[in-house]
């Protein structure tokens, strides 16, 4: 199988390429690296790897790169509420105008397994769990961009989307940024941490489950097919003031102040219930402590120069 993975060297990229090529698939490598990340140099000799310093926005390279591909991973995406309100021209052409382009350039036998974001779901009614049937009521620019490009891909057959919960744990591109990674870091190097709008619910995954979960989708594809899945731990649904307490369960002196002063800047609040990817047979891997404690210690890691995944 030849595959495209669109931002292969980001976060959940470079977890993810090294999978699809322990399973000798031939996999093309699309990121601009931005950030300069040598976040998938442990693999780029592989023979059945091919890296592209490129944009998806480049439509003629995307066409080049698409003839050769049976399935497209589009992972190149501007990430979260706040960079795509910094970068709102940015965000709609990569987050939903390449994806209209791409599924354009689709033929009807090529196969996409898109991930957006549980972000969708906006503000949800309290107490009641998201479904894959609740209505979708994105209150961010990067929420709608994913809600639209899920629609987009989804009008054709040979697709499958994944409604990402909020992400964590050790990446070689790493991000310090999402919730529960920035929890752990500000209690391991600040040792408190103060939480406003801390009543707001997330859902929350592992990202060595994103990338488990892709390569299941591979092996069962077309019982798959034509669905969409929300993706996250079906008993992490927690506060921002839960997840505090927690990570301090593991980490005696984090100290949480909770403030009445400040705004979040993502103003989503819901719960998700995951049980339709549940009834597919998946099964996770990684729950939140498991990833708290992987975090506590690989963490410290980062500031000493050592790359997690390049060791």
């Amino acid at each position: 199988m030849n595959v495209l993975v669109t931002g292969g060297a980001g976060f959940i990229g470079s977890v993810l390429v090294p999978t699809l090529l322990i399973r000798k698939f031939t996999v093309t490598v699309l990121d601009n690296f931005l950030f300069k990340q040598k976040s998938i140099q442990n693999v780029h000799q592989n023979k059945n790897l091919k890296i592209i310093n490129g944009d998806v926005r480049d439509k003629k390279l995307i066409k080049k790169l698409l003839a050769k591909a049976d399935l497209i991973i589009p992972l190149a995406a501007l990430v979260g509420a706040p960079l795509c309100e910094k970068y709102p021209k940015d965000a709609k052409e990569v987050n939903l105008e390449s994806i209209k382009f791409l599924n354009s350039q689709l033929s009807k036998d090529q196969k996409v397994i898109l991930p957006v974001s549980n972000s969708g779901y906006g503000i949800g009614k309290p107490g009641e769990f998201c479904t894959e049937d609740s209505p979708l009521n994105p209150i961010s620019l990067y929420g709608i961009t994913k809600v639209k490009s899920e629609s987009i891909i989804m009008e054709r057959e040979n697709s499958v989307s994944f409604r990402l919960a909020t992400v964590f744990g050790m990446s070689p591109r790493m991000r310090i940024d999402l919730l529960v990674n920035y929890f752990v870091n500000k209690a391991l190097t600040e040792k408190k941490i103060e939480i406003f709008e801390g009543h707001f619910k997330r859902n929350y995954v592992h990202i060595q489950d994103v990338a488990k979960v892709f390569n299941f989708t591979i092996d069962n594809f077309n019982k798959m097919k034509g669905n969409t899945y929300n993706f996250g731990l079906e008993d992490a649904n927690f506060s921002k003031i839960e997840l505090a307490q927690k990570i301090k369960f593991y980490i005696k002196n984090f100290k949480i102040i909770i403030s009445e002063n400040g705004s979040d800047p993502d103003k989503r609040d819901y719960i998700v219930s995951n049980k339709k990817i549940l009834k597919t047979g998946y099964k996770f891997d990684h729950d939140l402590d498991s990833g708290i404690k992987e975090l506590i210690i690989e963490i410290p890691k980062l500031a000493k120069g050592i790359n997690y995944g390049n060791i």
